[in-house]
């Protein structure tokens, strides 16, 4: 017999299988629907390989388990535990267990930095920040593994959720993310979440050319104009932008465009020509050049098949 915390862990942890299995059509990486949300799906065991990851990230399996490899530490996480990794790193993963009767499900979410930090200093209250700081055999550690509590399944399970409505995305999905990063937080790996993301670097400079970014980017936007906003040259602007950021301005403003025209084409059904103009493309030929080459479809494709999977998922749903 299962005690009552084991069983709400299982019937959750089905529910979690249940989400990706539905959000992972295909056999690899597969796109979240939320800016840095990364779903996986592979059917069998992989052999390490090499990956890079740029900012602070929760990663949760589903359904079988995975080692990461920092530094020649290892990590292994699975349905009962989480893993946080600091951002800038290069490291080796495999997935240990899977097949195609119980393939591997898991996702990894890029976190913000400054969310931590906020998150912790609403925590703390009044008490001094040095109070979540780790300890000093803590600090080389580049990733924390955990258990997954029950909070933090159901605030996973509701941030998915909340993706598949136009509301609920703009309203709830926030918040969710918040809950995640705050149960985390809660758990016994307080101080070392804080270091993880203190080590993030941080600069008020290229602060302000981000707000600028997010503010701007369906305008004409330069590199010089972003290095205005810091108060630097052009070169120094860059070179200081991507030690923070760990890619170039212009790669940064693309990205970000691009990512937003997912968003649009998703969420608000507009056509190709108005999300072209409403993320800051001049020309919706280079649009659809650019947009192909970041996500592997056109436009026009990526909106009708995630179209066609979230009427899946409703008819699922409703037959349940």
């Amino acid at each position: 017999m299962y005690s009552e915390p084991e069983l709400e862990h299982r019937v959750r942890a089905g529910d979690l299988v249940a989400a990706l299995t539905e959000r992972t059509p295909a056999v690899g990486a597969n796109d979240g629907g939320w800016p840095g949300l990364t779903l996986y799906r592979f059917t069998e065991p992989s052999a390490p390989t090499w990956e890079a990851i740029r900012t602070l990230s929760l990663g949760i399996v589903a359904q079988g388990s995975k080692a990461v490899i920092v530094d020649g530490r290892r990590y292994v996480y699975d349905p009962f535990h989480y893993l946080v990794i600091g951002g800038n790193l290069h490291f080796q993963c495999e997935v240990l267990r899977a097949d195609p009767a119980e393939p591997f499900l898991s996702l990894v979410l890029e976190i913000d930095p400054a969310l931590v930090r906020k998150i912790s200093t609403d925590m703390l209250g009044p008490r001094s920040r040095a109070a979540g700081q780790p300890a000093a055999e803590e600090q080389a550690d580049p990733c924390v593994v955990s258990p997954v509590d029950p909070e933090l399944m159901a605030a996973l399970l509701r941030f998915l959720r909340a993706l598949d409505g136009d509301a609920d995305r703009r309203v709830l999905a926030p918040i969710c993310v918040e809950e995640m990063v705050y149960r985390v937080l809660r758990q016994e790996q307080f101080s070392r979440l804080l270091h993880l993301s203190s080590r993030q670097p941080s600069s008020d400079a290229v602060s302000a050319a981000l707000t600028y970014v997010r503010m701007h980017y369906a305008e004409p936007v330069t590199v010089d104009d972003l290095a205005r906003q810091a108060a630097l040259s052009p070169s120094a602007f860059s070179a200081l932008f991507r030690e923070v950021t760990g890619c170039s301005p212009y790669r940064f403003l693309k990205d970000y465009r691009l990512d937003r025209a997912r968003e649009l084409l998703v969420v608000r059904g507009r056509n190709v020509a108005e999300v072209s103009r409403r993320v800051g493309y001049a020309s919706v030929s280079h649009f659809i050049k650019e947009f192909r080459a970041r996500f592997g479809v056109t436009p026009r494709a990526y909106a009708d098949a995630r179209t066609v999977e979230a009427e899946l998922r409703r008819m699922r749903a409703s037959d349940r």
